[in-house]
């Protein structure tokens, strides 16, 4: 195959996005590995007693706590399960969900045992207990392991799909679609999710985040490229009499889910609207696990830190509750937005098997703009 040849401006473009989707592949990983330790602490103060008034690093989990006997820089659950989805996006060249269940079948559960505090990561959540429970001891194929879950599982391990497909947003989300719909039946998850995932491609692939980005993402609706449905005519004015119904591109019948990483984006831009310091997020949009508590928190602290890699994880560590995974969503959004190159050292050093992440993350961004190895 011929060389691919491109001006030198093509060859910067193209440069910066690799560097931007390897960034958000990493930020994840750091945003996990720095909630390991103080995770799931809804008490502020009992937080502080055992870490001090401000986390800069990774941290040992305490022995009584949910991932007691791990160290720090090491991968929960949920970073463990998104390295095994990587590998699986980048040896098969895309997603490929016969792959990625064989894995799931042959190299996580058999390592579970359906109890919470269990399994590699120190902890197993909701929906993977049940999926495994589904799988496991009941004999159900894939397809009928989903639970009611209302949590983010699927989309830690789905935001790699959107890296990888950031160029090509409508088979973003069809793969995501699928690969939510294994573990979690709830449709407002699921359409969560895809937008999540379709906000970080935008990001990848050039746009800032910030208030417009939900516009952007409307105008995917429009065009027929996202599976969500909308009433309204651009910027949601009314129908009007005699207009069509717009053509259906999916599933979701609402495009609310789109809409709300602007309105998160608009308050952090807002000077009249202050989160002073920035880790009460959690107080404002909750500490718990659900998804409508997680993706607020996330959007505000990438808006209000776009250039700013360590301040909005750390912000999203310190605020305590499900900080993992706050920090987890946090670090892929600011990691697209700074690069790679933008991420701090000290954070890949950090992380045990730094460097051979870093390596997938290469990886992974080369195939989101089809220079696969």
């Amino acid at each position: 195959m011929p060389p691919i040849c491109r001006t030198p401006e093509k060859a910067m473009k193209h440069d910066k996005i690799q560097d931007r989707a390897a960034g958000a592949l990493m930020g994840a990983w750091i945003g996990d590995g720095l909630g390991l330790g103080p995770h799931w602490y809804y008490d502020l103060k009992e937080l502080r007693r055992d870490y001090g008034d401000w986390i800069t690093d990774y941290t040992d989990p305490k022995p009584d706590r949910y991932h007691g006997g791990m160290k720090a820089g090491q991968l929960s659950q949920s970073g463990i399960i998104l390295e095994l989805m990587v590998r699986s996006l980048t040896v098969r060249g895309g997603y490929d969900q016969e792959d990625f269940c064989r894995r799931m079948d042959e190299e996580l559960f058999p390592q579970l045992n359906g109890e919470p505090p269990h399994g590699p990561g120190g902890y197993t959540s909701q929906s993977i207990r049940e999926a495994w429970r589904r799988r496991v001891e009941q004999g159900l194929p894939w397809g009928e392991t989903a639970g009611h879950a209302d949590t983010t599982e699927a989309l830690e391990r789905a935001l790699a799909i959107g890296i990888r497909y950031a160029l090509d947003p409508g088979a973003m989300a069809d793969a995501v679609s699928r690969n939510t719909a294994l573990t979690q039946s709830d449709e407002t998850v699921a359409a969560m999710t895809v937008a999540f995932c379709a906000a970080l491609g935008l990001v990848v692939k050039g746009s800032k985040f910030n208030r417009v980005i939900s516009g952007k993402l409307m105008k995917l609706v429009k065009d027929g490229v996202l599976p969500f449905h909308a009433v309204t005519r651009d910027n949601l004015k009314p129908p009007r009499p005699g207009d069509p119904d717009p053509p259906r591109a999916g599933r979701f019948s609402s495009p609310d889910a789109l809409l709300s990483p602007g309105y998160m984006a608009t308050a952090a831009e807002d000077p009249d609207i202050r989160i002073e310091p920035a880790w009460k997020v959690s107080l404002v949009y909750g500490m718990p696990c659900a998804i409508y508590h997680m993706l607020p928190a996330a959007y505000y602290l990438a808006a209000r830190f776009p250039d700013d890699f360590e301040s909005a994880v750390l912000h999203a560590v310190n605020g305590g509750g499900q900080n993992q995974i706050r920090a987890m969503l946090t670090g892929t959004l600011v990691g697209a937005q700074v690069g790679l190159s933008g991420i701090p050292a000290r954070f890949i050093d950090g992380l045990e098997k730094g460097e051979e992440l870093k390596g997938l993350a290469q990886k992974l961004a080369g195939q989101a703009t089809g220079e696969a190895d």
